[in-house]
This record gives C-alpha cells, structure tokens and sequence, in this order.
C-alpha cells in the first residue's frame, strides 16, 4: 500500500492498495487507468471502476461527474511508470527470458523452467514459483498483474523469469517497459488474424519482441521456419535441420525415447527425451540453447533425461488401458499437423476436435481436412464457441465430407472416443488441453478434458 501523493504530484490524502485498467478487478482504494487498448477504450468502464470501489481514477480526457481525477496525455506510457513507482523494484534485479510463437511457446517455455530450475514461469499455465502455481487472465498478463507477478517472485528469491510473450501482448504493449535477457522464436505461421487483421500486421508484431531485447542480449530462432529465416541481428543463436543452422539437427530417432543429435560447432551433442514427436524435439533444442546461457551444457543433457510431461502438451495419460491417450492443445494449422505427423505410424488413430467461436474462421476448413485426412475415425465436437452455435462451427470444419462423426456434447465425444479404441490405437484430444472451463458465451463453465478421461476410466 502506498500514499497517492507517493506516486503522483496531489494534495490529496488517499492510501493506494491497488492499480489496473481493467475496471472487473477494480477493489476498494484501488487506482483505474482508463488505458487506450487497440480493440477497447478502458475509459469507456470509468463508472463501472467507480462503482466497484476504485478511489482514483486516471483519464485521457476530462470526465462529466465529481470524482477524484487527473488527466493525463500519453496514458498507457503513464501507467507503466505508475506500477514503477508503486511496485518500486528494480527490473534489473531479473534474467528475463522471453519466448514467442504461433506453437510451442508453452512447452519451451516449461522445459526451460524444468531445465534451469531455479527460474520463475509467466505464461498460459499461470505464474509458477518453485511448486506455487497462480492463476492468470492472461497468457501474458496486463501491465499491472505483471508486476504483481514480479514482486512474488523478487520476494521468493528467485531471479530468472522465463515468459510467454504473446502476439495480442506486444500488440497492447503489455510488455512495454521490460527488457530481455533471452528472446527465443519457436515460429511463425497464420493465428489471430481475427485480432492483427492480417498475416503481415501478425508477424510485425512477433517480431516486435526483438526491440525490447538488452544491448547485449541473445536471440534464439527457428532457421527451418519461413519467416524467422530471414531475420538478421546481433548475438543471434539459429537451429534447425537447415545446415546453415548454428545447432543442427542432423538426427531425429522417436521411439519410447526419443534420441537427438546435435551438430554444434564441429561436435555432436547427443540429446535423449522422454517427450515424443518431432514438434517437440524444435521446443526442447531451442530450450536447451536458452537454458545453457545459464546452465552448463553436460548438466542439461542429464537433466533432459528426467523432463516430467508438459501438463496438456502431448501429455500421454495412461489408466492401464491398452490404446495411447493424448491431451494436446493443438488448435492452429500447424500444430494440428504436427501432432497427427507424430503419431502417424499408429495402427488406428481417433481424433477428438473442435474450434473455437469468434476466432478465425477462416482455419477452420483447413484444420478439419488435416484431421480428417490424417485420421481413422474423426470426431467433432465443441470448444469454446462463445456466441457461435457449434452445429454452424463444424458445418464450416466438414465442409462436404460425410466421413466423420458429430457430437456436440464434448464430454460425450471423449467418452465415444475412449468406447472405440482397440489395441495399440491412439486418441488423440485436441483443442482444450488442461483448460478447466469451456467458453459459452461471456462465461467461463467449469470444465476438463482431463477430469472427463478420468471420471470414464473411474
């Protein structure tokens, strides 16, 4: 808590217990900033944030009632120096790694944690600290909770954070203000065209990261991904199969493990993971290259050995049946592909899918023909259609095909799924990953793919 004369230039008297802009999070003596977001006017809210409790508001343009107020020009740069002033803690304190992409942020990011240990987590499973996990609104969360974030994990210790940084985050500038240590790309290919309005506006902001980089940073790229290829700059570290790479990937053997070889710097460096798929050799190469500017090499090797799963990312499940589970957030083009790639060889594979409502509609066809050329049985099903009818969503996934199967209730598709699968097959359940609710219209209903496989197998 701090006194509002502590943080800008008043006469007034008020304790300050809070900052944000989203006036739903507004409490009792907290402070609104009616920020300017590309899609929304937060001073649009400003009687909401005053009904719920906020004791000072911060505005771009006066305002038509009696409250406490400053107006103030450039307003989402102010509110950045706000939360510094408030939160009062020194940035620098930290190694900040941040990792972007259309896929794979998740679990590069989680391997990364895994493999350096002593490191803090941002991202779409929440804040995790050593074993305290914290829920988030965001993948990467807004200006004000980030740094809540931060102050957690300064009071625990720990000065290593690695973070998702999402493309809707560089976009809102939600990052602004931090500088990093580490900037890693997984790739790049068509998502939230819903949001960026097109591919070009997508990949500028992807690429934004790069101007929030330290002078002496390091940045990690994809050499076999089309647009990351091309990027140029300093202390830049590449991988791939592309033999111009700096690490490259010169053999992929997935079995139970699978094993790696690297070629760096006229040696090889031999990689066993117990995570499966090719995909998934791309995120961990690149977090080993991230975590080795922090951890010595032959450490990480041993280290890679014991991965545990990344919860909802290929995440096998197993209850001692006979067939092959698979919980994966696969929702874009590309990583539908590549989990249905990796268990092509499978004798029978059941796929479980939907898409989402209100979010590019234009991948739904692709994503439903991917699936459907790819699978042996084809399941579609709902995943957070929001306002969109789910009947309508798979029309558009289906297109003219008649070879698949329709069940909108998902829990009752999963069950189907998990009634049909023989020996040796393999289930795949895409879309939700470890999400606990399902998006129906502006509500969040308590959900879990993983709770239904199992309540079925109880």
């Amino acid at each position: 808590m701090k006194q509002l004369k502590e943080l800008i230039s008043t006469s007034l008297e008020l304790n300050i217990k809070g900052i944000t802009d989203d006036s739903r999070l507004v409490k009792e003596g907290y402070i609104f900033v009616a920020t300017k977001g590309y899609n929304v006017d937060h001073y649009d809210f400003i009687i909401d944030a005053v009904e719920n409790g906020c004791s000072f508001l911060i505005v771009n343009r006066d305002i038509n009632f009696v409250f406490p107020h400053i107006v103030v020009d450039n307003i989402n740069s102010f509110y950045i120096e706000l939360c510094k002033k408030y939160y009062d803690f020194d940035l620098d304190y930290f190694n900040l790694i941040g990792i972007t992409g259309t896929d794979g942020k998740t679990t590069t990011a989680t391997i990364v944690k895994q493999l350096i240990g002593h490191c803090a987590y941002i991202g779409t499973n929440g804040l995790i600290i050593k074993d305290k996990v914290y829920s988030l609104k965001n993948t990467t969360p807004c200006i004000a909770e980030l740094y809540e974030c931060f102050l957690r994990i300064k009071e625990s210790g720990i000065k290593i954070v690695v973070m998702e940084v999402s493309s809707e985050a560089l976009l809102h500038g939600r990052v602004d203000g931090l500088l990093f240590d580490v900037i890693a790309f997984t790739n790049i290919t068509e998502d939230h065209i819903n949001v960026h309005k097109s591919f070009k506006n997508y990949v500028n902001s992807k690429l934004k990261l790069l101007n929030y980089l330290k002078e002496d940073g390091k940045v990690i790229l994809n050499k076999d991904d089309n647009i990351l290829c091309k990027i140029k700059c300093y202390n830049m570290y590449t991988f791939g199969k592309n033999v111009s790479s700096d690490y490259i990937i010169s053999s992929i053997e997935c079995d139970d493990i699978t094993n790696i070889i690297i070629k760096y710097e006229g040696k090889n460096i031999i990689i066993n993971s117990p995570l499966f798929g090719e995909y998934n050799v791309y995120n961990l190469v690149e977090a080993f290259i991230v975590s080795s500017f922090f951890i010595n090499k032959e450490s990480l090797l041993g280290k890679i050995k014991n991965l545990l799963p990344i919860m909802g990312r290929g995440e096998r499940l197993e209850f001692g049946q006979n067939f092959t589970i698979v919980l994966d957030y696969a929702h874009t083009i590309n990583g539908v592909k590549s989990i249905l790639d990796a268990y092509k060889n499978c004798e029978k594979i059941i796929t479980v899918t939907g898409a989402a409502g209100g979010r590019d509609s234009y991948k739904r066809r692709i994503i439903g023909k991917i699936v459907m050329d790819n699978s042996d049985i084809s399941i579609f099903t709902m995943d957070d259609p929001r306002y969109e009818n789910v009947n309508d969503i798979i029309d558009e996934m289906v297109g003219e095909s008649t070879d698949y199967i329709r069940i909108i209730d998902r829990e009752e598709a999963i069950k189907y799924a998990l009634s049909i699968a023989s020996k040796n097959s393999v289930v795949l359940i895409l879309g939700k990953g470890r999400d606990n609710y399902m998006a129906i219209e502006d509500k969040r209903v308590p959900y879990s793919d993983c709770l239904v496989i199992e309540n079925y197998f109880r």
